[in-house]
């Protein structure tokens, strides 16, 4: 004859961070009376809080495992699964896809199935293509995902208006972004957009940036707010693709700080692209003008003629600390 006896342990158990649940008074074989049960749900044990007894080891939460996952700390919502809500899309991004399979008795039924969905009316078909286009060159520029959403939201509000009928579609989604970027204080050149777009050259870029926000400007009875480009937004960037020291870079952040106070009619991606060219020809490691006009897209001639009219006050823009007034006079000649 087979006996099962069960063993109780007395533990003393410390004080861990462990979240514990108080239970219903229950029948304690070592205080021999009724005391106040605390459940354990990391190590899933019932012990007495009298005694420390481990009255029932291991036992199996069979409650429903429900989490709520969403960002919002004040949504009590506890879904399970699914993506998250899209309310730029008319079904909130929460519709279904029939799959194709790869072979089996029910190959036939989900093609045809596929098919029928496809023939459907989805409002929201060319939307999803949109979207998917803008983050694909958002991913290829190293874009965050604030910059993604806002080029969403302003390409839904564009397409809501049902203007961009005949117009090039690659360009009208490279401008959104352009916008964003704008608009999120992270600009990029309509160069660097162009890089990551197959059908659309700069000029059709800017002529569909000039196209929504002029539609965009009628809608909400104002001007649209862009935002300032300043050399600096594009300097940290090109100084770290060049290599640069993190004493060069900050000797070029001051010295264009500096040549925003002087009047320099040159476009801020060229003042860029000259200052770097003098902190690296004042510097120890210099590099040749045609890998700076590389990484900073800017023509070799456009840096020579931004130089030009920047010399006449190197002394004032570059730091004292970086480079010696010698240095600087050298440079000149």
């Amino acid at each position: 004859m087979i006996f099962y006896c069960q063993i109780k342990q007395r533990q003393k158990k410390k004080k861990p961070e462990r979240r514990r649940e108080k239970m219903e008074d229950s029948y304690c074989p070592d205080c021999k009376r009724l005391t106040e049960i605390v459940f354990d749900h990391s190590a899933g044990d019932t012990i007495c809080s009298e005694c420390g007894l481990i009255l029932e080891a291991h036992s199996v939460d069979e409650t429903s495992e429900w989490r709520t996952f969403s960002n919002e700390s004040s949504d009590h919502d506890p879904n399970r699964v699914g993506g998250p809500l899209n309310p730029l899309l008319a079904d909130g991004g929460l519709s279904t896809t029939i799959s194709k399979t790869n072979g089996g008795s029910n190959e036939v039924l989900s093609c045809s199935l596929g098919k029928w969905q496809s023939r459907g009316a989805n409002p929201d078909r060319n939307r999803i293509q949109a979207f998917k286009s803008i983050a694909a060159m958002a991913d290829r520029l190293g874009l965050v995902t604030t910059i993604k959403d806002r080029a969403n939201e302003i390409y839904k509000k564009v397409e809501d208006q049902k203007p961009l009928k005949g117009r090039n579609q690659d360009a009208i989604l490279a401008a959104c972004l352009y916008i964003a970027c704008r608009q999120e204080n992270k600009a990029r050149t309509v160069k660097e957009i162009c890089s990551v777009v197959n059908g659309a050259t700069k000029k059709e870029i800017g002529r569909a940036k000039e196209f929504i926000v002029k539609h965009l400007e009628v809608e909400m009875g104002h001007s649209m707010e862009m935002g300032t480009i300043h050399a600096a937004d594009y300097l940290r960037r090109f100084c770290s693709n060049l290599g640069m020291t993190n004493q060069a870079v900050k000797a070029a952040h001051e010295a264009v700080q500096k040549s925003e106070e002087l009047d320099i009619r040159r476009s801020p991606i060229s003042i860029a692209a000259v200052v770097i060219y003098i902190i690296i020809q004042l510097s120890d490691d210099k590099k040749p003008l045609k890998d700076i006009s590389v990484v900073t897209q800017v023509a070799e001639g456009t840096i020579k003629n931004s130089y030009k009219d920047l010399s006449p006050h190197l002394s004032q823009i570059i730091p004292s600390w970086f480079a010696k007034e010698e240095d600087i006079k050298n440079l000149h000649s």
